[in-house]
């Protein structure tokens, strides 16, 4: 008989105000995932974990805070939970760069198995600074990681999912640097929350976070959406990052972003509804240029006789950098 694996809680950093309490993650098996393995078979091991996990259903979790505050949430059928509840004084348990650390921890007394971490799991939650000029809502994929989703067959995004390590993978030129200018803003010294929006699945929150740690991206909540998500989608719904999108700007109504994306896939469009929707809320829209002839030729009669945002096609980071300083964005 297998023995089983121990229990986990990933929790996925996410972001909230003084008042508001948001955050997500999932409970499942510790598949002992190694981010930076090395060699075609353990990379395709690696990824055959990733996405064939054994959630932990149904069960009681409880999420305390530093100031003995207790919060109890159930994970759904896919191990997923959220937790959504009106709190005061947040601000005041967050340290000097808005993170507001916190544990969750398995509260099912009839659970037998062995839980990791001797049942104290970290979470973090982004508590924006309320002097922050600007916010920054970005996508991941082809926006500051190359993943050739404009592929007609798709074969570079399965290359580069499942064959290349966290740690060999290979940011954007000049993305990092175009990412930590907008966080400290006009100034210099500011703390303009970033919010990294992906269409990819959870399954791989770990491996974009390492990522993006790995290459020095500044910290912000990442975002991004299960496969129950992808496969439920019905006609007419709204894609899942037009979702977050639309929750982060209602989360700060009185704070403006910069939308960064990329030509390839539905950014545009996305970025042109939020856009029209929170007008006073957007102050600019970056999209990289890809290489594909039609999508960029779709994008650009998209945006011609648009006016209402500013709105960048670039084909690197220095052009949005400078563009970013034209307008006072950046120092």
């Amino acid at each position: 008989m297998f023995k089983k694996d121990p229990l986990q809680i990933i929790t996925f950093q996410s972001y909230g105000t003084n008042t508001h309490f948001y955050m997500r993650g999932r409970a499942l098996e510790d598949e002992t995932i190694n981010l930076e393995q090395k060699g075609l078979f353990g990379l395709f091991i690696n990824s055959w974990k990733r996405f064939e996990t054994d959630e932990i259903k149904h069960t009681e979790l409880k999420i305390t805070l530093p100031n003995g505050t207790v919060l109890n949430t159930v994970t759904d059928d896919h191990g997923y939970f959220k937790i959504d509840e009106q709190l005061d004084g947040l601000s005041a348990l967050a340290n000097d760069k808005g993170w507001l650390n916190f544990e969750i921890s398995y509260d099912d007394v009839n659970i037998k198995r062995s839980i990791q971490n001797s049942n104290r799991f970290p979470g973090e939650l982004l508590i924006a600074n309320t002097q922050a000029e600007f916010g920054v809502i970005s996508d991941i994929d082809d926006t500051i990681i190359h993943t050739g989703v404009v592929s007609t067959l798709k074969w570079k995004v399965l290359l580069n999912s499942i064959f290349k390590s966290a740690t060999s993978r290979i940011p954007l030129e000049g993305a990092a640097d175009l990412y930590h200018k907008l966080h400290r803003g006009s100034s210099g010294e500011n703390a303009n929350p970033i919010f990294y929006v992906s269409h990819s699945p959870w399954n791989l929150y770990r491996y974009l976070e390492f990522f993006l740690k790995q290459n020095a991206f500044p910290k912000g909540p990442i975002l991004l959406r299960s496969f129950k998500d992808i496969f439920k989608k019905k006609s007419g719904d709204r894609p899942q990052k037009h979702i977050e999108t639309v929750n982060i700007l209602k989360t700060y109504p009185k704070l403006k972003f910069i939308l960064i994306g990329d030509s390839g896939e539905s950014d545009a469009d996305i970025y042109m509804d939020v856009a029209k929707e929170f007008p006073s809320q957007v102050a600019a829209i970056y999209l990289r240029s890809v290489k594909h002839k039609k999508k960029m030729g779709r994008v650009t009669s998209l945006f011609k006789d648009y006016k209402q945002t500013p709105v960048l096609l670039v084909e690197s980071s220095a052009q949005a950098i400078d563009h970013a300083r034209q307008n006072g964005f950046i120092k």
